[in-house]
């Protein structure tokens, strides 16, 4: 993740992650880089990176892990989310 906010054009203060209508399940997660946070966003710091979460993406987001895998099938974050009741099989999109 440090490797996208230093290569990024404008100066980047963490990664908004967050969830919208939408997908094949109907919910979608979010990532982009940000400048800085909201004033009501909640702010999770991990190591060095910086998460911002607004809060009605929070509850959906609760014990959600998130990884980037590099692999001979392609690259990109996976969302495992153990409340999802349902989720698409490129594992972007779920119904809660």
């Amino acid at each position: 993740m440090s490797r996208f906010i230093a290569g990024a054009e404008t100066p980047v203060a963490g990664l908004r992650i967050q969830v919208t209508g939408g997908g094949c399940s109907g919910m979608q997660y979010g990532l982009a880089l940000e400048e800085g946070p909201r004033s009501d966003d909640s702010v999770v710091e991990i190591g060095p990176i910086k998460v911002f979460v607004d809060p009605a993406s929070a509850p959906l987001l609760n014990e959600v892990t998130v990884d980037f895998l590099d692999s001979m099938d392609g690259s990109g974050f996976k969302f495992y989310n153990p409340n999802a009741k349902a989720s698409c099989g490129c594992g972007n999109s779920f119904s809660a």
